[in-house]
């Protein structure tokens, strides 16, 4: 793409009033953003609104900023990966994302361009997870990934993060995409600061997607928005952990108007980050106890047979028949637990379970919830 053609989809795309709809419209009339600007007013006013035609004629303020930013950043290609900005009809451009009402004019895109999206499934959740729950996020996130899928998720704290993660460690092919970040900032940011180092990680192996320009804050209302791009790029949803109101659940909703799969993972009655999933399910989303359930819902042959939850439990199992299992996870169990209930099935004094509780939080085997909640982790 020249300067000229940079300049004029930059142009259109930070018109005020002129949406993705309108530009497409435009698009489909006069062929390209540089035709749309030579239009007289009279053959704008065939297309879009008196107001938009105004608009197009305005130059915006931040035009000729937003301009060098970017061709500086397309400019600076690192060792390791790609910058690229795909357009309307870019042969790159992934075709799921057409069949949204309003796809992006144009999306920014970071990492192994030259690879594909193949079959794909978001992963989605809370932020705030439990301990359990972001571990399951990052063990689907693996099998699913060794199974062939692509995992799409939004580079957020908690669930998203984990699922990510999972799916660098279980990637292996060069033909795909082993995941997605679909983030809500300009690409030339990471939010949260604290997924610097996990970005760089998608980048090596995967892609970070944004249809915001270069310098886009974190805004509130960027991040539901760009949910709709997660849920077209996956063949169904995964919800591991959400509360009643959460973008995951704004998420699953995406993805059934896009005639999408939406499955749930369920989880404690006693956790509020299970009782979206639990609704969910309620409305007919597809329980999902380990990653076939996923591979089978969505009808697809996986790769290898590959059930996190079968061998989780296995793995118990086992430590529960050897004197390894400390005794106090047995009384446990595997649902948030608050200390009195604790000493109740046990019968040990205060001071001797808070002890223990801290040994087996310290060695990784129990988790210190909100509310002065314990849940036992499954090792991975």
């Amino acid at each position: 793409m020249d300067k000229n053609a940079l300049r004029a989809w930059l142009r259109l795309s930070m018109t005020e009033g002129v949406g993705n709809d309108a530009a497409r419209k435009l698009l489909a009339c006069f062929g390209s953003p540089q035709a749309v600007f030579e239009q007289t007013e009279a053959a704008l006013q065939q297309v879009v609104t008196p107001a938009q035609v105004q608009a197009l004629r305005n130059v915006p303020n931040e035009l000729a900023v937003q301009c060098v930013r970017t061709e500086q950043w397309l400019m600076h290609q690192p060792d390791t990966h790609s910058h690229a900005l795909w357009t309307l009809g870019d042969p790159h451009y992934p075709q799921a994302l057409l069949q949204l009402a309003d796809p992006p004019l144009m999306i920014y895109v970071a990492g192994q361009t030259r690879r594909t999206l193949g079959n794909a499934v978001a992963v989605v959740g809370s932020r705030n997870p439990t301990p359990q729950g972001e571990q399951t996020a990052e063990q689907f996130g693996e099998a699913l990934c060794a199974s062939g899928l692509c995992v799409v998720s939004g580079l957020a704290l908690g669930v998203d993060g984990g699922a990510h993660k999972g799916a660098l460690r279980g990637g292996t092919t060069k033909a795909h995409w082993h995941t997605v970040a679909v983030v809500g900032t300009g690409l030339d940011r990471v939010y949260p600061r604290q997924h610097q180092t996990l970005a760089a990680q998608i980048a090596l192996n995967g892609l970070l997607i944004s249809e915001y320009h270069l310098g886009a804050a974190p805004l509130a209302h960027h991040f539901p928005k760009r949910n709709r791009i997660i849920a077209a790029l996956g063949l169904g949803t995964l919800v591991v952990e959400a509360a009643l109101k959460s973008g995951s659940l704004i998420t699953a909703q995406m993805a059934l108007e896009l005639n999408r799969e939406v499955l749930a993972i369920p989880g404690s009655i006693h956790a509020t980050q299970s009782h979206g999933c639990h609704a969910l399910i309620r409305q007919g989303a597809k329980l999902v106890q380990n990653a076939q359930d996923v591979l089978e819902e969505l009808q697809l042959a996986p790769q290898q047979q590959v059930s996190l939850f079968a061998e989780a439990m296995k793995v118990g199992e086992e430590a529960g028949s050897s004197n390894n299992l400390h005794p106090l996870l047995t009384h446990m169990g595997f649902d948030p637990v608050s200390l009195d209930a604790l000493q109740a099935r046990c019968g040990l004094d205060t001071a001797g379970l808070q002890a223990q509780l801290l040994t087996l939080e310290l060695d990784g085997a129990v988790g210190r919830l909100p509310g002065g909640l314990f849940q036992r982790l499954i090792r991975a």
